[in-house]
């Protein structure tokens, strides 16, 4: 299903990242991720990871939500946004108030969810060139 997310954003990862972040998903080192699986009848179909991390202008850690991803013929059914609710939640019991997450602006779909699920941030992502 990771992989399914990767490819709708036009990326691939190495073999090892890929063996890395499962086990680290598996791990027990709280600094690590976490993941929340979707199903409809026995079939997988969303993920969420996300991680907590400390915040300069926060005493509490605060939540992100790295990837999220429903099938294509789930989209639009609720899967997205129990998903999010399911992270808010994980959030809300480590006593992180703070949930935020990044998608790409032609991402029209999710963002529609998003729009009412969430605030949209006046921040701009920038990363080392």
């Amino acid at each position: 299903m990771w992989r399914a997310y990767l490819a709708f954003y036009e990326s691939t990862v190495p073999e090892a990242v890929y063996a890395s972040t499962f086990a680290r998903l598996l791990g027990d080192d709280p600094r690590d991720f976490n993941a929340l699986v979707a199903e409809k009848d026995g079939a997988l179909v969303g993920l969420a990871h996300y991680l907590f991390h400390r915040h300069a202008w926060k005493i509490e850690e605060v939540c992100y939500l790295q990837d999220l991803y429903a099938t294509p013929e789930t989209r639009g059914t609720g899967v997205g946004r129990a998903l999010i609710e399911g992270v808010y939640a994980a959030a809300d019991a480590h006593g992180a108030g703070s949930v935020y997450w990044l998608t790409q602006d032609g991402n029209r779909t999710a963002r529609r969810l998003y729009d009412r699920i969430g605030a949209l941030t006046p921040f701009i992502k920038y990363q080392r060139a």
